[in-house]
């Protein structure tokens, strides 16, 4: 599905599997911007698995400016025992550099936030870095209220393994 925004020339469209190179080209991008990068350690098959198999758990979206792609968002389905609901969580929305300021990471978030009332979602959240102030800036002028009395905690996969062994 493509999905035409107010901004000429860009166009977001549903991510296919053909494009998972692409993906983990942004992925990667995204990783060096927050400092991240040995973090990575997704590749195509975990991509493939995750985004396009039957059982995937996320989905995908590229944004195009003049053809060629410039953004991407990772999404996927959360639950909310107070509200009782589905709700859509943001993993990853990046735009490259050069074409930040001409508000395409705002029609990628608009984006979603159309899909999660289509969806009949009861939130639409994700984490932001503390140091990314010029993001959380702008996440607040859309009108996002930051979660100041929660604090994220992550066992990751080396931990999983030590505990439950």
């Amino acid at each position: 599905m493509k999905h035409l925004t107010k901004i000429s020339g860009f166009i977001i469209q549903e991510a296919k599997e053909k494009d998972i190179d692409l993906i983990l080209q942004f992925i990667k991008e995204l990783a060096l911007y927050e400092k991240l990068f040995d973090k990575v350690t997704a590749n195509i098959e975990t991509l493939r698995q995750s985004l396009f198999s039957e059982s995937k758990i996320a989905e995908a979206v590229i944004g195009y400016y003049n053809d060629s792609p410039v953004a991407f968002a990772i999404y996927f389905h959360n639950f909310s025992t107070f509200v009782g609901k589905k709700g859509l969580y943001l993993e990853d929305l990046y735009v490259k550099p050069e074409m930040r300021g001409k508000g395409l990471g705002k029609e990628m978030l608009l984006y979603l936030v159309r899909l999660a009332k289509e969806r009949d979602c009861g939130r639409l959240e994700w984490a932001v870095l503390d140091w990314n102030t010029s993001a959380i800036n702008f996440y607040k002028s859309l009108g996002a209220q930051p979660m100041d009395d929660w604090t994220i905690f992550r066992l990751d996969a080396d931990a999983i393994k030590k505990i439950s062994e």
